[in-house]
């Protein structure tokens, strides 16, 4: 019961939270980074008939600090088409169990394909251990501006519980909050592993609404190849 209760401490913080952002659900990231770390991910959200996809390719600069390039897609009806360019870059603070929290910070620029519309986004990246259970939570705060939009700022919060039941699989809870956005719900990820620095992360799960301007059920799915 101990472990329990302390897993869902960071669902107890989402009456303090402002919510924002009309994409919310995305992904939880975490704090940390590998040297000499290089990266192929792909990633989608998928609600309402319409589908948000991200094509990215990274690389750690040293033991601290990865930055990665996104293209975006979207896909509405039969409509497929590019959205924007997002450049992302993730530094770790603290090393791993060198605090009570490990910490990292997220900052992120995207710039949208035809329109002069662009977003700065800052996330602080929170993660803890508790035996088998881990806490993630992701603070946001974004600001957005262009010719066809109002400048403004926003916050969101992306949280995650999960269970290390075996590097191949581990479920997880999530919960995601925007301006726009209530979502909570099931996610199972794992890792396998092809030899040495290689290994294919996955990803997969359903967050569903929790107010009537979020989508009933939302899926998300990630692919990620490290080599």
């Amino acid at each position: 019961m101990k472990l329990i209760r302390h897993a869902t401490v960071p669902l107890l913080l989402l009456p303090a939270m402002v919510m924002a952002d009309d994409l919310a659900i995305d992904k939880v990231y975490h704090p940390y980074v590998q040297p000499l770390e290089q990266e192929v991910e792909w990633r989608m959200v998928a609600a309402d008939g319409d589908h948000l996809q991200r094509l990215g390719i990274g690389q750690s600069l040293n033991d601290r600090v990865f930055i990665e390039g996104y293209l975006l897609a979207a896909e509405e009806g039969d409509t497929f088409r590019l959205e924007g360019y997002e450049l992302e870059t993730r530094v770790q603070l603290t090393e791993q169990g060198e605090y009570a929290v490990d910490w990292g910070v997220l900052v992120e620029l995207e710039k949208a394909h035809q329109e002069d519309e662009w977003e700065l986004a800052t996330a602080l990246l929170m993660e803890k251990q508790w035996g088998r259970w881990v806490g993630a939570a992701n603070l946001w705060l974004e600001y957005e501006w262009g010719d066809e939009i109002r400048d403004e700022f926003e916050s969101a919060v992306a949280l995650q519980t999960r269970y290390r039941l075996s590097p191949e699989f581990e479920p997880a809870i999530e919960f995601y909050g925007g301006e726009n956005t209530r979502a909570l719900g099931p996610v199972a990820m794992g890792d396998l592993r092809f030899g040495a620095g290689k290994k294919l992360h996955w990803e997969t799960g359903v967050l569903f609404g929790l107010s009537k301007k979020t989508p009933d059920a939302t899926l998300r799915l990630l692919a990620e190849y490290e080599f």
